[in-house]
């Protein structure tokens, strides 16, 4: 992702680099094995998204639940109606929610990947939340793309957040 206020859909965004990236993965695969591919892929992928955050999170202003909460502000309106969600809780202690559909885990299981959609979507999470240092603290058990029936979000705030 090159920035999170972008004009393009997450959806669309993931699309193309899922062009990208699959045929890429695969010739890896045939040339080295799925294990090792597969390890090459996701380490790399890992490292440049965690680093793409916090570079976003550095240039917003205020302290890390103040950046946590700006990512996701400028990050809901590309993800749009690309996934459901029954939203449980959202107060100063805790945001929870389950996403009840996500269409890029549809995508991504159409293309015979999840565990690619599984690093560049699902991780994300975690390294959104990681950009709110000791203030966010952040559990998911479960996804849609793992084949679970829902993805469970918490969110717990640290108190004076």
């Amino acid at each position: 992702m090159t920035e999170i206020a972008s004009p393009v859909s997450l959806m669309d965004e993931v699309k193309a680099q899922a062009r990208v990236l699959v045929p890429v993965l695969r010739a890896l695969r045939a040339e080295l094995g799925a294990e090792r591919a597969n390890r090459l892929i996701g380490e790399a992928l890992r490292d440049w998204s965690k680093s793409l955050y916090h570079r976003i999170g550095a240039q917003e202003p205020g302290g890390p639940k103040q950046k946590f909460d700006a990512i996701w502000t400028d990050l809901r309106p590309r993800i749009g109606d690309s996934v459901e969600r029954d939203l449980l809780r959202d107060d100063a202690e805790a945001r929870d929610y389950n996403i009840t559909r996500c269409r890029y885990a549809e995508f991504f299981k159409e293309l015979g990947e999840p565990d690619l959609g599984t690093i560049l979507l699902c991780e994300i999470d975690f390294h959104i939340a990681d950009v709110g240092g000791p203030e966010i603290e952040f559990t998911r058990t479960q996804t849609i793309m793992k084949g679970a029936p829902y993805c469970d979000f918490r969110y717990r705030m640290k108190t004076g957040a």
